[in-house]
Parts: C-alpha cells; sequence; structure tokens
C-alpha cells in the first residue's frame, strides 16, 4: 500500500523557504551551515581545514584528466549552489572537503558515535543491503559516488565484485581516483549523469544509490530510477539509502536548524514529497522494501519487476 502523495510543503517549510528567499538572509544561512560543521568536525578530531589543505597542495592536473569527460554537459539542476558552496559540486574546495563534511554531519546521528558516526551509517545501510540480496552481485554501479566513500565502503562488502563508481563531478571523482590508488583499488570511475549513465543495457546486478536523492528535483530522480531499470540485469536490486521524511528527528527539529539545513540543499522540499514508493514502482520496480536504519535515515531496497 503506498501513502497519499504530498505534493506541497508544510507552512513551517514555506516560511523557511520565505526566509531563504532573501539572498542576505540565505547567504548568512550558508555561511552559518557551513562554521557549524567545521566547528563539529574539529571538536571531534576530524581536521577539516589542515585536511583540505593537505589535498589543496597536490597538484590534480594528471588526476582530473584521467576521469573528465569533457564533452559532458551537465543538466540546470545541478549548476547551483549545494552545501554552501556557490558553484556547488563542481568546485575543488568541495571535493577536497566532502570526507570531513561526512563525519562531521554524521557524527550527531546516534549518541556518542561522534567521528565513528559516518561508519556506522554506512553499516547499518549494508547490513540490510547484504539481508536483502542472497546472491552476492557481480557487478555493481555506485550513482552519485562523490569522492568514492561509499564506492569504497561497498567493495569492502563485496571484494570479489567489479565496481563502478559514477558522478557528475569531474573534482570529485579525481579526488576518488587519488583515493583509490591510495587503497590499491580497482575501480572503474566514469564521469557521467546517473539519468543518462551510457552504461550497456543490464549490465549490472545492483545499483547503490548512497545519499544523493534528496539532492534531486523530482523530474531528475524518476529518470534516474528509470536508467537503473535499465542498466539492471533481471532479478538485479536497486537500493537506496537517504535521510527518512518520515523521522521524528526532522519533525522536532529547530526551526532555526531546520533554515539552516534547507539553505544548503535546494531540492529538499522535493525529496520530502515524493512518493518515493510509487516512483520506483512506475520505474519497473516491485514495490519496495523500506526499512529505518538510522534515527534519520532509511534503507529501500527495490527488485526489478518481470
Amino acid at each position: 500500500m503506498t501513502t497519499a502523495l504530498k505534493t506541497t510543503p508544510d507552512f513551517a517549510s514555506r516560511m523557511v523557504n520565505g526566509i531563504l528567499a532573501i539572498k542576505p538572509l540565505a547567504n548568512l544561512a550558508k555561511h552559518q551551515a557551513r562554521q557549524m560543521m567545521i566547528k563539529r568536525a574539529e571538536k571531534i578530531g576530524v581536521y577539516w581545514t589542515k585536511e583540505a589543505e593537505k589535498l589543496q597542495a597536490r597538484d590534480w592536473t594528471n588526476d582530473l584528466a584521467q576521469v573528465q569527460n569533457p564533452q559532458l554537459t551537465y543538466p540546470d539542476y545541478y549548476v547551483t549552489s549545494f552545501h554552501a558552496y556557490e558553484t556547488g559540486n563542481l568546485s575543488w574546495q568541495a571535493a577536497f572537503e566532502v570526507e570531513s563534511a561526512a563525519h562531521a554531519v554524521h557524527a550527531k546521528i546516534w549518541q556518542d558515535a561522534e567521528a565513528q558516526g559516518d561508519a556506522k551509517l554506512r553499516q547499518s545501510y549494508h547490513n540490510i543491503l547484504t539481508s536483502s540480496i542472497s546472491q552476492p552481485p557481480k557487478d555493481i554501479l555506485d550513482l552519485g559516488c562523490s569522492v568514492g566513500m561509499s564506492t569504497f565502503a561497498l567493495q569492502e562488502v563485496y571484494p570479489d565484485a567489479n565496481i563502478t563508481g559514477l558522478d557528475l563531478s569531474p573534482y570529485f571523482l579525481a579526488v576518488a581516483n587519488y583515493r583509490s590508488q591510495q587503497h590499491q583499488a580497482k575501480i572503474n570511475w566514469v564521469h557521467a549523469a546517473a539519468e543518462s549513465t551510457g552504461m550497456p543495457d543490464a549490465a549490472f546486478d545492483l545499483v547503490s544509490i548512497f545519499l544523493m536523492c534528496h539532492e534531486l528535483p523530482q523530474s531528475a530522480t524518476r529518470k534516474i530510477f528509470a536508467e537503473a531499470r535499465r542498466v539492471l540485469r533481471p532479478g538485479g536490486h536497486l537500493a537506496i539509502m537517504d535521510m527518512n521524511p518520515k523521522s521524528e528527528v526532522y519533525k522536532k527539529m529547530p526551526k532555526y536548524i531546520f533554515t539552516l539545513l534547507k539553505s544548503t540543499e535546494p531540492y529538499l522540499d522535493e525529496y520530502f514529497t515524493l512518493n518515493i514508493e510509487q516512483t520506483l514502482v512506475e520505474a519497473g520496480f516491485q514495490t519496495p522494501a523500506i526499512t529505518s536504519n538510522s534515527p534519520r535515515h532509511r534503507t529501500i531496497i527495490a527488485q526489478v519487476s518481470d
């Protein structure tokens, strides 16, 4: 049974949107959100500034050239501000800071988890994934792989699988490529859009999407689900780990914190009002299994329909 589709934000969200529509207030909110994350990271022993400076000191010319597709046209929704970066994910600064940001953001999911919160979140996803899929996948596509944190984690779970990490940001992929050399990991990095991967039909047993859907307008989400269905083999699975709009954490979140969150996530309303079960079924999947895997996240497992 699917829930009714909620198509408009509630009053509180509309009020926050009104605040963020005023550019000076939006910029202030982004600045405050960023400073809050940096402070949290440094407090738990994740040295955000130092790590970013270390990466910035490298010459990234070759890494970028190895992964970048210069002919790629970016979709309009992607060429915007994300996560308090004016050029969004299309910047070196975002690529150099995303690992520290992940540790900072996930430090407060569980009480006292701190720097281990990120690893615990990924493990909670993989526990559901491995218990839901009886046959280990041979070929895996990690959509929206960022700098490869989700990809390397999948490789640990499925060490014998052929894994492809795909992302729209060449800067993220350059860092992923560098990290894979450090890990001595054999991963195929692809610079492409998740809704138009360029991959062959029925090429994968598992498509994984980790913390990407909340960064998408609904139109892009529908296209990406359709593309995932196309590249999956019969019996294949799409696995999604993301924010849980039904979580009590978000319902009880103080408005000023919610304002900071929304200032860095331009499509959050579209994600929170998407009927994801219905959208997956319309894309050619069986009714998905949805499981809470943290106080504020959910894992969705959808198998290809016959």
